[in-house]
């Protein structure tokens, strides 16, 4: 059983991220006939996440004890998210890229817009559910300053993190160069699961609490 990470676990819940953790002893996985794959003790951490607008507290003790994880350790993300700040998603991708490469998994639960969507295609393995729903749109924000302030913060804001949204949705061909240049200029793109799974969005469904690959699922809706 996952336990929540409280208070009393150096507060390692913020208003919208809830933090679990479970201890996995070592055990072997049968992966064909006459083959078996050694799982070693790990602890398999699960995060909530809500929404990425962290303005009271942060996330300093969440980040601090999984940027401590063993090399074994896991991460799996449940994402009901509208978004939020970009920095807040740059620094999991920092930490997915560093820490947990080849060991996240991203479910989205319901729904992934904006920022929440940034995430969930950050996951190795991306779980979806038949109600999933996902949005990629441009960012937005302000800034304020002297005319020329404005003007050089504009362009290396736009500029940082436009790189930021390719490296996360272009680069691994969820959405085609030219998409992505119509989602620069103002156009939302909006899937549901039979599209999620089409693009390699999502790997994986999760249909009346079986997990199967996104291909077979294509293959019962049709």
């Amino acid at each position: 059983m996952f336990k929540q990470m409280t208070d009393d676990d150096n507060k390692l819940n913020s208003k919208h991220h809830t933090l679990y953790k479970k201890d996995i002893e070592s055990k072997e996985v049968k992966v064909s006939k006459d083959t078996y794959k050694k799982i070693p003790k790990h602890i398999a951490y699960r995060m909530f996440i809500t929404s990425f607008h962290e303005r009271e507290r942060g996330l300093h003790d969440i980040f601090n004890q999984l940027w401590d994880a063993d090399e074994h350790d896991t991460l799996e993300l449940r994402i009901n998210s509208y978004g939020g700040f970009v920095n807040e998603g740059s620094q999991f991708h920092s930490l997915i890229k560093n820490k947990f490469k080849g060991k996240t998994t991203t479910v989205l639960d319901s729904c992934g817009y904006s920022m929440g969507a940034l995430i969930f295609c950050m996951g190795d393995k991306r779980v979806i559910t038949p109600r999933s729903d996902l949005m990629f749109h441009d960012y937005s924000g302000a800034i304020w300053g002297k005319g020329g302030e404005i003007e050089s913060q504009f362009k290396h804001k736009t500029e940082h993190l436009r790189e930021f949204f390719a490296d996360v949705i272009v680069k691994p061909k969820f959405l085609k160069k030219k998409e992505y240049q119509k989602m620069l200029t103002g156009t939302d793109f909006w899937m549901k699961p039979k599209e999620l799974c089409q693009r390699g969005i999502a790997t994986h469904v999760l249909v009346d609490g079986e997990e199967i690959k996104a291909k077979k699922y294509l293959k019962l809706m049709s």
